[in-house]
Formats: structure tokens, sequence, C-alpha cells
């Protein structure tokens, strides 16, 4: 018999009527499912930044110098290396680091194969009066025996479930959160910042304490004397009671003053000690008079500095990029997913006969879904990314807007608080000048100077030093803040990157000021940490930059942009 040629036949050479029907169905299944996505909001344009702050603007920065070169007080360098190690907000920040790591973790083995081993067994046993049961009557397995009833159940097996990450939607969750690892990164290394910058200005106000406690007790000696001398006048019948009176209420005036200061020194102490994690104990500090920070020039560089040197604003731009990819996970929600199924094992209803070959069982499947109807809670999960992104938007141009603003307002501070100082300090030397030619008249028994004039010179030099005191330790405390809002006070030299281990010996008290993991954990707290993260996990990290994060997230936005066009 002669056999007929395909090719004479045209329609041999086409698809099988179900192939076509299962393409249709798939390619029907994606426009469905990708049709009425909801277009995106953009965010407004902020206010562009001046090219200066206020008119001021050098090349050189102070933010680029360390704690030791800026400040130059070892004590207060000792006090702040001490803070770094010990404090208890830094360590809750570290292990708020270590969650974002292990959140990267979980990101990364979403997308790839789950699989798992198990086992089972059990009896049961069906009805003869049902299809089944009385199927099951009849049959036999091999060698030509009844299955026995009830009939047992015994299986091991290994089971594979695999999504495959055709939109990227794990990927891109999985990059978030590494973005939002640098940004918890980013937010410790602000509040490292914060802590130095209050741990020196209490430093300062501490060693300012000591300053007006001396000029108590010198202003107290002083008037002591003139009380003195106030007795012995009033026993010469040259004086009355009245300026004895009057010189003891000073003194006693200065002395409850004197209680209140020392309260206060305490109190600052052991907030320095709180910021240092560790009890309360004196702390060593440089006397007032040795104090050069006034001398320090401030270098405030660029305001397109502070992109680069202010934490805050480089945690907030790294929030905006995770937003960002949090988009294009709540849109791959609207595209179907692909899911593969897979296992391999034994079974049977005899544990004597589990590992024959012909127990051998084995199975593949691939799942294709898709929302198509009532997908409001997609919708909504990808309205709520989008404003979410806006915040994050809002809120970096809000970051950029207040640090520009604290440093125009430090930057003022000092200069107007530096010419206060001078003023002030001709004014305390006059003071001074009075208060020593009138105690000496006073003292000479001179008509021309009653105990009023040397009450009034006293009580106004003591008043014009603590002013000057109050006036000064503004001054350095505007110095110190205005190193803060620059961006100064980051210690350690190693650039952020994307990896998990960051552990390592305790930091020196010499350090720069280069962006990076500033704090460790003690040594030992990470080993075990260490040990169960894997090495594929630490491959991937140290090899994803934010140049590649970028750029998955202006195809996203493009994307999107084209999406919304459609």
């Amino acid at each position: 018999m002669r056999q007929s040629d395909p090719s004479a036949n045209p329609l041999a050479s086409r698809p099988p009527r179900k192939l076509w029907s299962r393409l249709s169905a798939s390619m029907l299944l994606l426009a469905v499912a990708g049709c009425r996505i909801p277009a995106l909001c953009c965010p407004e344009a902020g206010p562009v930044t001046p090219g200066d702050f206020a008119g001021v603007a050098t090349l050189e920065n102070s933010a680029a110098c360390g704690i030791d070169e800026f400040f130059g007080e070892p004590a207060l360098s000792q006090l702040v290396a001490e803070a770094l190690w010990q404090n208890q907000e830094l360590k809750i920040r570290n292990q708020e680091i270590q969650i974002a790591a292990n959140e990267i973790l979980a990101r990364r083995g979403a997308y790839m194969p789950f699989v798992h081993l198990g086992s089972g067994g059990g009896v049961f046993r069906s009805s003869r009066y049902t299809p089944l049961g009385a199927a099951e009557d009849q049959l036999t397995y091999p060698g030509g025996k009844m299955f026995p009833d009830p009939l047992g159940y015994s299986r091991v097996s290994a089971d594979l479930y695999w999504e495959i990450d055709i939109w990227r939607r794990l990927r891109n969750a999985r990059d978030s959160a590494m973005q939002r690892y640098a940004e918890s990164i980013e937010s410790r290394d602000y509040l490292v910042t914060q802590i130095v910058a209050e741990i020196a200005d209490n430093y300062y106000e501490l060693a300012s304490l000591d300053k007006r406690l001396f000029y108590l007790d010198q202003t107290i000696e002083l008037q002591q004397r003139s009380l003195e001398v106030a007795k012995a006048q009033k026993e010469a019948a040259r004086g009355t009671e009245l300026g004895v009176q009057r010189f003891l209420a000073e003194v006693r005036k200065n002395e409850s003053q004197k209680l209140i200061v020392q309260q206060r020194i305490i109190e600052v102490e052991n907030r320095i000690n709180f910021l240092a994690g560790r009890y309360p104990q004196p702390v060593e500090r440089q006397g007032w008079d040795f104090i050069k920070l006034d001398s320090q020039v401030l270098c405030v560089g660029l305001p397109v500095h502070l992109l680069q040197n202010r934490r805050d604003i480089r945690a907030a731009e790294r929030e905006i990029a995770a937003a960002g990819l949090d988009i294009a996970v709540a849109k791959a929600n609207f595209y179907p997913r692909l899911a593969l199924t897979a296992s391999v094992g034994y079974e049977a209803f005899n544990p004597r006969y589990l590992f024959d070959p012909g127990a051998f069982i084995a199975s593949a499947a691939g799942e294709l879904v898709a929302p198509v109807i009532n997908r409001k809670a997609i919708q909504a999960e990808y309205l709520n990314a989008n404003a979410r992104q806006l915040q994050a938007v809002y809120d970096y141009q809000r970051t950029v807007l207040n640090a520009f603003t604290e440093v125009v307002n430090r930057l003022n501070k000092v200069q107007n608080y530096r010419d206060s100082v001078s003023i002030k300090v001709e004014q305390v030397q006059a003071l001074e000048e009075s208060v020593s030619v009138a105690s000496d008249l006073f003292q000479g028994a001179r008509k021309e100077v009653e105990y009023m004039d040397v009450l009034f010179a006293q009580r106004d030099l003591l008043d014009a030093r603590t002013v000057l005191i109050e006036t000064k330790q503004q001054q350095l405390s505007a110095i110190v803040n205005a190193y803060q809002a620059l961006g100064g006070g980051v210690l350690l030299q190693n650039p952020i990157e994307f990896e998990l281990q960051y552990y390592g010996e305790p930091p020196a008290t010499h350090m720069g000021n280069e962006p990076g993991p500033l704090l460790p954990p003690a040594p030992g707290e990470g080993e075990e940490m260490e040990k169960e993260a894997d090495k594929d996990m630490e491959k991937d990290a140290a090899k994803a930059t934010d140049k590649e994060v970028e750029k998955d997230v202006d195809q996203g936005a493009e994307k999107d942009k084209a999406d919304g066009d459609e």
C-alpha cells in the first residue's frame, strides 16, 4: 500500500488545533491580565537648591575633618570613641541593620527553587458501596495477592516548587531589600553624627560650668572680704548695719547659686555618661581657658556637598530607590505567575515494598495563573506603592531643605556669637577694673565710695562674666552643630557596600570621615550569624551596586510611562 506524502497535504504541517488553542488562551490571559493598570502619579518638583549658603561657599569642607582634627580634644575624642562602642541606641541600630540584611537573605531565597524532603504513612478503608471501594475489592498487586483491608499507605518523596520570576517581581523585591539595608546603615551613621554633636555640646557646657563655678568662688571670696570691711567700719562707727546685711545677703545668694551650678554639673556629666553607655562617674575634661574650638575656621563647601555628606539625605535617597522597586513589584502582580511543581519518590501500601523499583513515583506540572476578576486589592496595593514613593520623594525634598536651613542658621549663629563674645570681653575688662577701683576705695574708707558702689560693681562683674561664659558656650555649641549640619562626625573610612559582614575590632580613637559601616557589634556576636549566611548571599550582595539598581528603576519608570501612555 502506498504511503501518502505529508508535504502534499498542507494540513499535515500545521500544529495541532489543541496547541493553537492553548497558545491563544495564554495570549488572551496575558492581554486580560495586563490591561487596565492604573496610571501613576508624578511628584511635584521641589525648589531649586541655591549655589551657596546665603552668599557663603568654599571649595574645602569641614565635614571631611575627623573628630581629632576638628575638635583637637583628646579627652573628647576618647568620650566619643567610648560612646560609639557602648551606646545602647547604636547597638539597637546595628541590630536593625542585621534585620535588614536578613531580609535580603529571605528575598533572595524567594526566587530560588524550594525542595522539601518528606515521608508519611497511614491506613484507610473505602466503602465497598462506592465505585472506588468496589474497584479496590477486585484488584491485586504484583504476585497475584489481594490488597489488605484496611489498606496501608507509605510514602517517601522529594517535592519541588519553583516560581519562575518572569516579570522580576521577586528580584525587584530583593533589590528593594538591598536598598533598605543601605538605608539602615545611612540612618545609623546619621545617628552617630547626632551623638557626636551632643557629646561635644555637653562637654563644652561642662567646661563652661566649671568656669562659672570658679568665678562664683572668686566672687564669694571677694564679697566676704568686703563683708569683713563693712563689719569693721560698723564697729568703728563709720558704717551701718545695713551695709553689713547687704553684703551678707549677696554672699548667701552666690553660695546658693553655686549649689545650683554644681547640680547642673552632675546632670551634664551623667548625660555624657549615658551617651557613652556607662554608669555615673566623673568626666575628664579640658579647662575652659584651654579650649580653642572658637578659633576653628569652618569651611562650608558647596550645597551640593550636602547630598554626599549628610547621612539623612542619603538615607532618604535610598528610600526613593526602594519605593520605586516596590512599585515594580506591585505592578508585576497584574501579570500571570508561572509556577513549576515536581515530585519524585516511592509509594507503597506496605513499607517492605517501599523501595521496590515498581514503587517509584514521579510527577511534574506547570501552573500559569493570572488575576482576571476582582483585582481591587492588587490595584490598591499598586496605588499605595505609588503613594509611598511620592512620600519618599517629598521626604527627600524636605530633608534637603532642612539640611540647607540648618547650615545657614548655624553659620550665622557662629559669626554673630563670635562678635558678641568680642564685645562682652571688653565689657568684662571694664567691669573688672571698676571692681578693683571700688574695692580699693571702699577698703581705704574713702567718702566718695559707699558700700552700694562696691556691691553693684561686684554684682555687675559676676553677671557679665556669667553672660560671657554662656555666650561663648553658645558659640561653641553653634560650631559643633554646624559641623554636624555639614555632615561631619562619621568616623570609619570604609565606603558603604552591600555586604552583610561588618564585624571587626573596636574603632580606634583617631579615624577619618568617609562613609561606611562604623559600629560593629562586639567581637564574637556575629560569628554564629556569619556561619549561617550562605556563600551565594555574600557573593550576590557584594556584586550589587547602586548603578545596577538605578538602571532597573529607570527601566521600570520608562515601562510604567509607556503603559500609562497606552
